[in-house]
């Protein structure tokens, strides 16, 4: 039976992922508040490397995190302009009595999280955040900062889930969304394994063969439906397409997992 996606394909999507990787990644956090430094601190929790978050500049940063414990000095704002000139994203973690108290120049309403003075900043929110900020690329970083990791693959599921859903439901000819949904199965199993710092072939091979028979028989599936209900097509290819990437995209998580809880290299050293 001739594969939908070739092995020539498979090796050009595990070749173009490869850039995303390459380079030192990091998280940058500052801020005038003293407790930009403590936020860093708190953002290393899990056994993250301690190169992966630095206090400084936004420079070179895959995401800047601004901390701000009252309305922006001129200092915050030439500090935000500088990230967005750089195209780097930006959180806003603000601390304040109420939300909206003052607003954040340069950074997007929704990427500014919000806490109470004389309280630790909500790190699952402040996580969640980041995750969004950083999208699809965000994988090497996710590797090196656990506290990323599962945010940020949550939102990695729903974003393919969705994609998937949406492509099986739109396309009208047999069979002709397939090739097009594994590849997208393929990439979200890939950039999970980037996630969980398990991106060696050896321990890709069985994602890749796993990743392949379930679409064969998530198509087969999805005939029996059609041919149960033929008039609901779009929405039962949708449906299926949809769970099916999810169902996948949990099952490789899970396989991954034990790769990630490995420690940090000695080596790696700590930057201020």
């Amino acid at each position: 039976m001739r594969l939908p996606v070739s092995a020539g394909a498979i090796w050009q999507l595990l070749r173009a992922l490869e850039p995303s990787a390459s380079g030192e990644r990091f998280l940058a956090v500052g801020g005038t508040s003293d407790r930009a430094p403590v936020l860093r601190q708190q953002l290393l929790r899990g056994r993250a490397e301690p190169g992966a978050v630095r206090f400084g500049d936004p420079q070179g940063a895959d995401a800047y995190v601004h901390v701000l414990a009252d309305e922006p000095s001129d200092e915050d704002v030439a500090v935000l302009r500088r990230a967005r000139r750089a195209h780097v994203p930006v959180v806003a973690v603000a601390f304040a009595s109420a939300i909206n108290s003052f607003s954040v120049p340069y950074v997007l309403a929704t990427d500014v999280v919000w806490a109470r003075p004389g309280e630790d900043a909500p790190l699952d929110a402040v996580a969640q955040a980041i995750a969004a900020s950083l999208g699809e690329d965000g994988a090497p970083i996710a590797a090196r900062v656990p506290l990323l990791r599962e945010p940020f693959c949550e939102q990695l599921l729903a974003s393919f889930a969705r994609r998937n859903g949406l492509l099986a439901a739109a396309v009208w000819r047999p069979g002709a969304d397939l090739p097009v949904l594994l590849r997208n199965e393929l990439r979200l199993v890939l950039r999970l394994a980037q996630a969980h710092d398990a991106d060696g072939l050896p321990e890709l091979l069985p994602e890749i063969t796993a990743t392949l028979g379930a679409g064969f028989g998530l198509r087969a599936l999805a005939r029996q439906l059609l041919d149960l209900a033929p008039g609901a097509g779009w929405m039962l290819k949708g449906a299926v397409a949809y769970g099916g990437t999810r169902a996948l995209g949990e099952a490789a998580r899970l396989r991954f997992a034990p790769a990630s809880t490995r420690p940090p290299a000695a080596t790696s050293p700590a930057v201020p």
